[in-house]
């Protein structure tokens, strides 16, 4: 079976490819179809940069309440023991404790990250555009101050146009949520 194939078109027209890896992170897998075939990510800037470290999609469910979800933290046994250790070409979700991962917000490691191996399951790899990283890496940024953690807005943004999957014929179901009693203070609020 060939893995699903994700194409992340930016507002420059360049593309990032990902081959997304059911295999190392089923669940994450599923989750990222869902939100990307329901279109939350389209037409979303890049919200973080961290240069050196990682480029944040969204750092707030991409101000969505549809993606204010988290998944089981179950790394360990989706990997069968084989965790990947985060490393500049791969993506990954977001970590939110150990036990929960950010169920639709993804990140771009740019170097390799240890201290994020078994919390931030890598889901996906970069086949296609690994020199926009570079590019995204380097440009203008300002800070916002009124965020509790490193964050740099791009100043000229950065936006994906479109997320796209091919599945290859194959149905990816929902994945398994957690809806949190309590959001994270970086979640807009919805009436």
């Amino acid at each position: 079976m060939q893995n699903p194939i994700a194409t992340i078109t930016l507002n420059n027209g360049s593309k990032i490819v990902l081959e997304l890896r059911p295999d190392y992170a089923y669940n994450e897998v599923c989750s990222f179809i869902s939100v990307a075939q329901k279109g939350y990510y389209n037409n979303f800037a890049i919200q973080r940069i961290v240069p050196g470290s990682w480029i944040d999609a969204s750092y707030n469910a991409f101000f969505r309440k549809e993606c204010q979800y988290f998944l089981p933290n179950r790394i360990e046994e989706e990997s069968k023991g084989e965790i990947k250790i985060p490393e500049f070409g791969d993506v990954c979700l977001g970590y939110f404790s150990d036990t929960e991962i950010a169920g639709a917000e993804f990140f771009f490691p740019l170097q390799r990250v240890e201290a994020l191996k078994g919390k931030c399951p890598v889901f996906a790899q970069v086949i296609q555009g690994a020199e926009e990283l570079h590019r995204i890496e380097k440009v203008e940024t300002y800070p916002n101050p009124y965020e509790p953690v490193e964050i740099n807005v791009p100043r000229n943004p950065e936006i994906m146009v479109t997320v796209e999957v091919e599945t290859f014929g194959v149905d990816y179901p929902e994945p398994e949520k957690i809806i949190p009693e309590k959001m994270p203070e970086n979640w807009p609020t919805f009436a």
